[in-house]
């Protein structure tokens, strides 16, 4: 019996798996909006400055990400948003003493295979938010901003933390 109850279940798991296109640990581009937050060059200050300007936006936006349901509606809620996602970004940057302040957009860009763990990105153009900072002529952070499963607490961790509904959802029931 226990048997029959793991194979329905590994069976269930690869479904629910197909249907948010993650079985292949492929996905496709437009099931994703991402975020790009440009340095203003590449100089070391520049540079770490765009990691505290990440943490406080990812902190920021983990939130206000909560509840949505659907691209689109990230989009959405993230252009509703830009004045406050500049804010946030503007007052790490006058904190650590820079003149430069931050621009918010969503655009299509080019983005380079990525692998999170178990799930790839391939290479292609993709929507994202872009927040540049200054210039935004320095080296990037991007990630995945929907599904939310992306965000780091830390300036440089390589481990994932996944907040997406669906992954909570399959992690409850394993």
């Amino acid at each position: 019996m226990k048997w029959i109850i793991a194979t329905v279940s590994a069976i269930g798991l690869v479904l629910v798996l197909c249907l948010c296109g993650l079985s292949s640990g492929a996905v496709s581009e437009p099931d994703y909006l991402r975020i790009h937050i440009r340095a203003n060059s590449n100089f070391s200050v520049d540079q770490n400055v765009k990691y505290k300007v990440k943490d406080a936006v990812v902190e920021a936006l983990i939130p206000i990400l909560a509840d949505i349901e659907s691209k689109a509606e990230a989009e959405k809620v993230m252009s509703e948003n830009f004045s406050y996602i500049e804010s946030v970004a503007n007052k790490v940057l006058a904190k650590e003493g820079f003149s430069y302040t931050a621009n918010a957009k969503i655009d299509n860009e080019y983005f380079p295979t990525r692998t999170y763990d178990d799930i790839t990105l391939e290479e292609g153009f993709y929507d994202a938010l872009i927040l540049e900072l200054g210039s935004g002529q320095g080296d990037n952070w991007w990630c995945i901003l929907f599904p939310a499963f992306c965000f780091t607490k830390t300036t440089n961790s390589a481990n994932v933390v996944y907040i997406s509904r669906i992954w909570e959802i399959i992690k409850s029931v394993f």
